[in-house]
């Protein structure tokens, strides 16, 4: 790790109320890591009896809508946002659901359950390879194994029987 400011490499010091925290000795500060942040969405029609899974170009696995949010945007806008791009359809209604670091991407995931306006979605070509609605027991199916997104679906999957 580097100091995002004067490139200097970053020593773990010990910090009395934080722990070891990555330290810039040519600066004098604490360097508190950066990592981009995005949403990821568990979409359902209206009846709350399908979920929308995508497939980004060159994937084999369907995963969930999702997006990163851009500077000066906050969550919520970007939910709707990214939506809409991607599908052309429009949020009728969201919930926060939770979050999750992604390692391998350095990402805070924060969850959206999304109720999406009836219609078929027109994808974004230049992102998306395929988007399709499927019963709550064939998107576990066909969800990526072991992801953030297999995990976040079963994780909203419960909340469709309440009165979201």
């Amino acid at each position: 790790m580097y100091c995002p400011y004067c490139g200097e490499k970053l020593a773990l010091v010990l910090h009395d109320q934080e722990g070891l925290i990555p330290y810039c000795k040519n600066c004098g500060e604490y360097r508190f890591p950066q990592f981009a942040t995005a949403v990821s969405m568990v979409v359902t029609n209206r009846a709350k009896d399908k979920i929308m899974l995508a497939k980004h170009k060159g994937q084999d696995d369907y995963i969930l809508i999702a997006g990163y949010i851009k500077k000066g945007e906050t969550a919520e806008k970007t939910v709707t946002r990214e939506f809409r791009e991607e599908t052309k359809l429009n949020v009728v209604k969201y919930k926060y659901m939770s979050s999750r670091y992604h390692e391998s991407h350095n990402v805070l995931m924060l969850n959206f359950l999304v109720i999406a306006e009836n219609g078929e979605p027109v994808i974004d070509q230049a992102e998306l390879e395929e988007v399709m609605w499927f019963s709550p027991e064939e998107a576990l199916e066909h969800i990526r194994k072991d992801s953030d997104a297999e995990h976040f679906l079963k994780n909203a999957l419960p909340e469709l029987k309440n009165k979201f």
